[in-house]
């Protein structure tokens, strides 16, 4: 059931060009240091705060430094440590909310005082304080936002400070003629970045994916994950899920596909005993099971109309009634939806609703096909065989290189899910600790593997190929090489031309039918 605490909310629409301004205003200072005091200025004059305090860590080897809020002339410098506040401002609140905040890396209240952390790589390295008055809920939306934007500002400054040092040393060493090569940072992978434990990839699309989902998981937006068969959308929603607030909350999966119509309403809403034939007692629904926490909608175009409208009422009101009574319940539910369907055709087709596809299509993700992320083919490969080997009790040494060119070249219609059924069959042919080419599936060989390519030259295939359709054209029209010829779309003078090229009768084809 709902209870009393105040849910994280989205930014307000309203607030859209005031974050816009935020974001010009730290790309255009190099130093985020010098950024932070004109953000917390913006943020009073701008969203209604006051008495406003910031803290980053530029590196940790360097001091946090807290910039005061305008109206106040001094600037603090000094080490932010745990549970104290900066010497000179021990009376200020928000200086001791800030080091909270830090310390235990999400937001805190006090009063009318909010600090929300600014959270790179899960941990905090810096913090938002403000005085909020009214509208706590909205400035904590608004500030939690902002906090994401200078996390995305000082991520990217990281990364191009260790790139220009790489650089220099790259350019060091080739003037001093040293032949010790100096690696470049590795551009596929940031560690400052978050990523999911469970979802393996490192591929620029993953990348942008995972930013996604960090950028989603704080609010409480309801999210609609599309992509392919296979691609992995239940991870992604369980990855949002326990990098959300109700990560302690239960996680609760339907797939919408495999439940018949008529128990469908049952399963998602429950029901009371007496409701229908079988009902004998009462059943708690999904909504109700996954009070405080998070449901997961999969396949959810295959959902009937007459559904649809029950659950649009849910999104909508937070609330929904058992089958077989009239007594409303309230749920505190976050829902993440899944479909590989375009639901945006099946609303024009009059096979969705509208209402509803635009109440779930607030923040789409889509989750990228294995084609489209072929650097991960191999990390996946190597993930599965370790793990598919421990659950066989077996040991997988190494993929062969064959193998890894047949991986490579596929195009996995069935995404990381047919990959890994893949390595599933590979890892129980093996007998040497070694997956070979010719463990793989036969849908994956090629010819080269197989030894199956073509052995006569292309006239040769094409003069064969030739003469089987004017022999099948010929049965089926009985022997009448004018119908033949029409079911070919050639023209008689042509037909006749070919079945004489191929030594072809067609009255024997008329007399053996």
């Amino acid at each position: 059931m709902r209870d009393d605490r105040s849910s994280l909310l989205s930014p307000s629409p309203d607030d859209i060009p005031l974050l816009f301004e935020s974001s010009r205003l730290l790309g255009r200072h190099a130093d985020l240091a010098d950024a932070m005091p004109a953000l917390v200025e913006l943020l009073e004059s701008r969203a209604g705060l006051s008495q406003g305090r910031a803290a980053l860590s530029i590196e940790s080897e360097e001091p946090v430094f807290v910039a005061l809020g305008a109206g106040l002339d001094e600037k603090l410098l000094g080490r932010l440590v745990p549970r104290a506040a900066v010497p000179g401002a021990k009376a200020d609140p928000r200086v001791a909310l800030l080091a909270k905040a830090i310390v235990e890396g999400k937001p805190q209240n006090s009063g009318s005082d909010i600090a929300v952390p600014i959270l790179v790589g899960g941990s905090a390295a810096g913090a938002l304080a403000f005085e909020s008055g009214e509208g706590a809920e909205r400035a904590s939306a608004l500030l939690r936002a902002c906090a994401a934007l200078v996390s995305d500002a000082l991520v990217l400054r990281r990364r191009l400070r260790r790139e220009a040092e790489a650089a220099k040393e790259a350019e060091a060493a080739a003037a001093s003629g040293s032949l010790v090569s100096v690696e470049a940072p590795e551009a596929d992978w940031d560690e400052d970045v978050w990523h999911p434990e469970r979802i393996v990839g490192r591929s620029a699309p993953m990348r942008e994916l995972f930013a996604l989902m960090d950028r989603v998981a704080g609010t409480e937006t309801t999210v609609l994950v599309t992509g392919e068969s296979g691609t992995g959308k239940e991870l992604v929603a369980r990855a949002i899920h326990e990098r959300s607030r109700r990560a302690r909350g239960p996680f609760v999966a339907v797939n919408c596909a495999a439940l018949p119509e008529s128990v469908i309403e049952s399963e998602l809403f429950g029901h009371e005993r007496g409701a229908f034939t079988g009902a004998h007692e009462r059943r708690r629904g999904r909504f109700e099971l996954a009070d405080g926490g998070t449901l997961f909608l999969d396949e959810i175009g295959e959902l009937p109309l007459s559904i649809q409208v029950k659950l649009l009422r849910v999104l909508q009101e937070g609330e929904f009634q058992r089958v077989g009574t009239s007594s409303t319940i309230r749920t505190d539910v976050r829902v993440i939806a899944a479909t590989n369907r375009d639901l945006e055709a099946d609303t024009a087709s009059g096979h969705f609703r509208p209402d509803l596809f635009w109440r779930l299509n607030v923040f789409p993700i889509r989750v990228p096909p294995l084609r489209e992320r072929r650097s991960d083919i191999i990390l996946l490969a190597d993930h599965f065989a370790e793990k598919l080997a421990l659950r066989a009790g077996k040991s997988i040494a190494r993929i062969s290189s064959p193998a890894i060119d047949l991986l490579m070249t596929y195009h996995w219609p069935g995404n990381v899910r047919e990959l890994e059924n893949c390595i599933e069959r590979a890892v129980i042919l093996s007998t040497d600790s070694v997956i070979h080419a010719y463990h793989l599936p036969p849908s994956l060989q090629s010819a080269d593997s197989t030894g199956t390519g073509p052995t006569a030259g292309l006239d040769a295939n094409l003069a064969r190929l030739e003469r089987e359709l004017l022999v099948e054209a010929l049965k089926m029209a009985r022997g009448n090489a004018a119908q033949a010829a029409r079911m070919l779309g050639i023209s008689e003078r042509r037909m006749g031309l070919a079945l004489s090229r191929h030594g072809l009768d067609w009255k024997e084809f008329r007399t053996k039918m």
